[in-house]
């Protein structure tokens, strides 16, 4: 298990976090594409056949590679702690829930609730979480993250869900954190679930964001 602070690091240099669903042999297919391509965050969901094992089997084939790979969809706090036994360097929850945040405390490691409105987010950010996931952002938009960070400018935003290549770059722009990539990794594959594509789709998001950040710094 990566230390907290690298981890949260790595996210904020990379941007990207790929959230992997599917049967086993899919998702460490679309893990290891994701890396060649450039992504080096790896989220593994709860919903993933034999999921603590499917994370271990990507920690030992990629870890090594600086790769951080985390446990999704983390309904309640005992599936967190096992998770986090299983090795994952992160944990993301679809919610906000205040049992998981004290036990990803407890073992010092990141974690990222799911919120959607300014008081989740405010409490998320008073239980010490580093940085919250706006879920489902494809409900509010690149806008709302301006509109969130002009009272609470401090705040870690990552949006998950609705994010593509077409809107990457807007979600950079407009001040998130990082970004969730899920569905559209694989589907990038198309129906012969070709990886060279997923690979190509991966260095296309990397590349996205980098045009992004350098156009928000400016230099």
């Amino acid at each position: 298990m990566a230390q907290k602070e690298q981890v949260l690091k790595s996210i904020q240099d990379d941007s990207i976090v790929a959230v992997l669903r599917g049967t086993e042999e899919e998702v460490v297919k679309v893990a290891r594409a994701a890396f060649l391509g450039g992504i080096k965050n790896i989220e593994v969901t709860l919903t993933v056949p034999n999921a603590f094992q499917v994370l271990q089997r990507i920690k030992e084939e990629l870890g090594s590679s600086n790769v951080n790979v985390g446990m999704g969809t983390v309904l309640d706090s005992t599936s967190a702690v096992n998770a986090i036994h299983a090795g994952a360097d992160f944990i993301v929850s679809p919610h906000l829930d205040e049992d998981i945040i004290l036990a990803c405390h407890k073992y010092k490691t990141l974690i990222m609730p799911g919120t959607m409105t300014l008081t989740e987010m405010v409490k998320a950010l008073s239980a010490g979480c580093d940085i919250v996931k706006l879920f489902p952002a494809s409900l509010t938009g690149s806008k709302y993250i301006k509109d969130v960070k002009g009272p609470i400018p401090q705040i870690n935003i990552m949006p998950t869900g609705g994010v593509d290549e077409n809107n990457i770059d807007e979600w950079i722009q407009a001040g998130a954190f990082a970004v969730g990539i899920g569905s559209n990794l694989k589907k990038a594959g198309g129906p012969e679930f070709d990886t060279n594509k997923i690979t190509e789709y991966a260095k296309l998001l990397v590349e996205k964001v980098s045009e992004a950040k350098y156009l928000v710094s400016g230099s």
